[in-house]
């Protein structure tokens, strides 16, 4: 089951330069897994040592919040939209 995957430029480098793409999997953690295969690098940028998205990265399915859907357990369907959205820091 594709879906878009949307990532910002801090992601792009580990998807050779793509801000979207598409990409499979039944749940949220099932898509990361299957983009890590491809990407080598990738959930390092999402998930932390224990395997947990990373409290920095925000990560929306379909412009909704997946900490509120059910996390990696989260399931996408065909179509969706899913986007990697780690947080900046900065500013004066």
């Amino acid at each position: 089951m594709p879906v878009t995957v949307n990532v910002t430029s801090v992601i792009q480098k580990v998807v050779d330069g793509q801000r979207e793409f598409a990409a499979e999997g039944a749940t949220l953690g099932a898509l990361i897994e299957n983009i890590e295969r491809v990407y080598p690098g990738f959930a390092g940028q999402i998930m932390d040592e224990q395997g947990e998205i990373r409290r920095f990265v925000n990560v929306y399915l379909n412009d909704e919040d997946v900490r509120y859907l059910g996390g990696k357990a989260t399931p996408l369907r065909d179509g969706d939209t899913v986007s990697f959205l780690p947080a900046l820091a900065g500013g004066a």
